[in-house]
């Protein structure tokens, strides 16, 4: 491998890790718009083994901005990110898989006096975790994932948290 493969491996390497981040912002952050545009006009999301929906990104990301209004504190970490990159011969290809744990803490929305939603520290926590499968495609605008796939393998609904 020449430096120069070498040093656009890297590079690949940072990109696509910026989007997998950038995913997660999206969904913690409520930024759907930014969500759709990490996805390649053709990407879909597939959220049913945690309980979601599966379809074009555009509809997923409808569905997670309704849904998500019911956890307005929102914490997605990814981690232990395994990443495989195309490998044409010795240089980097246009497909990248990765593999990566997900925890997903969350605070199920409260109410104030009249029924105002609110950050209420006595409203419980919901987290849970899994693995993501994402398959990404070089684009002419960069990297963009044309498949995730959610596998939860765990939940939790517990109390709050904040001393009584």
């Amino acid at each position: 491998m020449t430096q120069r493969v070498a040093l656009a491996t890297v590079m690949d390497q940072l990109s696509i890790d910026a989007v997998i981040t950038g995913y997660a912002v999206a969904v913690d952050d409520g930024s759907w718009q930014d969500y759709r545009d990490l996805f390649t006009p053709d990407g879909r999301a597939d959220y049913r083994s945690a309980g979601g929906v599966e379809g074009p990104a555009a509809e997923v990301a409808h569905w997670l901005a309704e849904t998500m209004r019911l956890f307005p504190v929102r914490q997605h970490l990814i981690v232990n990110r395994r990443l495989d990159l195309q490998d044409l011969g010795g240089y980097p290809g246009d497909r990248a898989d990765v593999r990566a744990d997900y925890l997903n803490p969350m605070r199920l929305e409260g109410t104030q006096d009249g029924g105002v939603a609110a950050l209420d520290t006595t409203a419980p926590n919901f987290a849970s975790g899994g693995r993501y499968s994402f398959g990404l495609l070089r684009t002419d605008v960069g990297w963009r994932i044309r498949t995730v796939t959610v596998h939860e393998k765990w939940r939790s609904l517990s109390g709050s948290l904040a001393p009584s």
